[in-house]
């Protein structure tokens, strides 16, 4: 099978995420994951949290810590985080790790000798209220392209776009929010992006970049017709990838570090080596990175992020003149916004990935994050709209099938899934239904089409539903036994199926409707259409429990309680 290798953006270290954080990167990045390794695919999944840059030193200083310690610890919280939402990330890794500070130095080093890296003399702001030179995010002011007055220097959180801390209007120190600013000379490293600009427009033509979801390849095409422009790839912060003095003693010497934005997609391969390390006699990071040839790249990302890594970071790796893995396919996601506006973790504004689990199960918001993501436009999360698509498709259509079969079954025939008559021809109807739509939610999962997959996975569990009110067993069951026990075997092995097929979905409720059953773990495996049109895999016989209920239901008061707290409507 097809080697797939996986990575959804860092999470910043400066703090939990939030819901819209979650559904733009790391969600539909796992869900892909299990479904692709369902389908036996070798497949690796990498993450890290992205410890560098002006947002760790300003978080770490805003908590009293020093920057070490204050990623050290948030990066323990994010994890647990993710644990909680089941996201199976093969290595969660930091881009403070000694792998990504070695592959950073690699790379500047090997553009370096290639001619893509100039030391430039250039103008930056210092704050003389903070005696220190300012970099771009330490600045922030008014945007001169869309009037959003919380810009930072480096780009724009409203219009994405990027900014040099000299285009700000009002322009502030972040640290100490004095305007006494002033323009002084300082050395930087600039990588050389105008002189990549033809071959990453070559790159980017015959890599299947047409393929790519219209956000993604659009956002990369728009920076290639503005043209690349040459870059600073250093700051002046005392954290960060520390300037290599091999090659640049006077600015090592200063203490230069790499810019964040230059070293953060080097940790995906810092974060797989890591990986690697932790086992180094049976794993090897450069199969899957260098002279890759057999591995399909995907990425999982926010379309604030799409630039970085449509171009910027395919120029520094055709810069290496090295054989790195360069991205296959590039999923990108517009904004899922709170009530209309954003999520915000800087204005703590809508629900944080913590609060959400303290609220409900990881499976509640993992469907209906999904079910409703950002895809093709901005969506908007409503307490209204969760709440609805909880109770119908979660609580009714799936978690009441799976209680109201069970339960009867046990209540009738015992604890064994009961033999009954010969399938009929309703059965057979079903099962090419059931095929049908299995056909049809697999297409959606390979184009990583997440709404439409999620529309055809509930079509799924609705097709149980109609089966089981046309057959009516509770009727059935007055007149004809073995009637009555045919409808329930069928309705458990739709049971076992949408166990195994919503997995990527909902893996936690996956495993409890599986656990109901006393199967081998073989039978974990995705079915063919073939298997899923014959409805046999639980056979009659098969001792089976009764779960607890899967998912309750919010009800008004909780709605009421939710939208106090977060906001909601008039409040939001």
């Amino acid at each position: 099978m097809a080697r797939h290798l996986i990575t959804s953006a860092l999470p910043y270290i400066n703090g939990i995420k939030h819901l819209g954080n979650m559904v733009g990167s790391m969600l539909p990045a796992d869900v892909y994951a299990r479904y692709m390794r369902k389908r036996g695919h070798d497949v690796l999944y990498i993450c890290a949290t992205d410890e560098h840059g002006t947002p760790a030193e300003l978080a770490a200083k805003a908590a009293g810590q020093s920057v070490a310690a204050f990623c050290a610890e948030q990066h323990e919280k994010q994890k647990a985080i993710y644990d909680g939402f089941g996201l199976e990330f093969d290595h969660f890794g930091r881009s403070s790790s000694q792998e990504n500070v070695e592959l950073t130095q690699h790379f500047a080093r090997k553009l370096h000798e290639n001619g893509f890296i100039e030391e430039r003399a250039i103008r930056q702001v210092y704050s003389n209220a903070d005696e220190r030179f300012l970099p771009d995010r330490y600045i922030v002011g008014t945007c001169p392209h869309c009037g959003y007055d919380k810009a930072r220097g480096d780009q724009c959180e409203n219009c994405t776009r990027v900014l040099d801390p000299t285009d700000l209007i009002d322009a502030r120190s972040a640290i100490s929010g004095s305007g006494d600013l002033e323009v002084r000379e300082t050395k930087h490293l600039f990588l050389l992006q105008s002189k990549l600009q033809h071959e990453v427009e070559g790159w980017l033509e015959g890599n299947g970049s047409k393929e790519w979801p219209t956000l993604a390849s659009s956002i990369a095409h728009k920076w290639l017709t503005e043209g690349l422009q040459d870059r600073a790839i250093t700051r002046d912060l005392d954290w960060g990838v520390p300037v290599p003095a091999d090659v640049w003693p006077e600015l090592a010497a200063e203490g230069k570090v790499f810019y964040v934005w230059f070293d953060a997609p080097i940790e995906y391969i810092g974060s797989t080596k890591e990986w690697a390390d932790a086992d180094a006699e049976n794993r090897d990071w450069k199969s899957w990175w260098y002279e890759a040839e057999d591995v399909r790249y995907t990425e999982f990302m926010a379309k604030d992020n799409v630039p970085f890594h449509s171009v910027m970071f395919p120029a520094t790796q055709l810069g290496t003149r090295e054989p790195w893995k360069k991205v296959d396919f590039l999923k990108a996601f517009n904004w899922l916004n709170y009530y209309g506006g954003k999520f915000s973790t800087s204005q703590q504004r809508g629900i944080f990935t913590d609060a959400a689990l303290e609220l409900l199960p990881a499976d509640y918001w993992r469907y209906f994050l999904m079910a409703h993501a950002p895809e093709s436009d901005d969506t908007s999360f409503t307490w209204e709209l969760f709440s609805a698509s909880v109770n119908k498709d979660l609580a009714d259509t799936l978690g009441n099938f799976v209680n109201r079969v069970l339960s009867f079954s046990r209540k009738r025939f015992g604890d064994e899934v009961p033999a009954g008559a010969e399938a009929g021809e309703a059965e057979r109807k079903l099962g090419e239904e059931i095929a049908r739509l299995l056909a049809e939610y697999e297409g959606h999962m390979e184009a990583l089409q997440f709404r439409k997959a999620a529309a055809s996975l509930r079509a799924l569990w609705s097709a149980g539903n109609s089966y089981l009110e046309e057959k009516a067993p509770w009727l059935e069951i007055k007149t004809d036994q073995d009637a009555a026990a045919l409808t329930l075997r069928t309705a458990m092995n739709l049971i076992h199926l949408y166990a195994v097929i919503s997995e990527p979905f909902i893996p936690a409720s996956a495993k409890a409707m599986r656990g109901a059953f006393a199967l081998a773990d073989d039978t974990a495996a995705w079915v063919t259409g073939e298997e899923a049109a014959a409805l046999a895999s639980v056979p009659a016989g098969t001792a089976f429990t009764v779960p607890p209920v899967l998912f309750a239901k919010i009800t008004e008061d909780d709605l009421e309680a939710y939208r106090a707290r977060f906001g909601g409507g008039d409040d939001a």
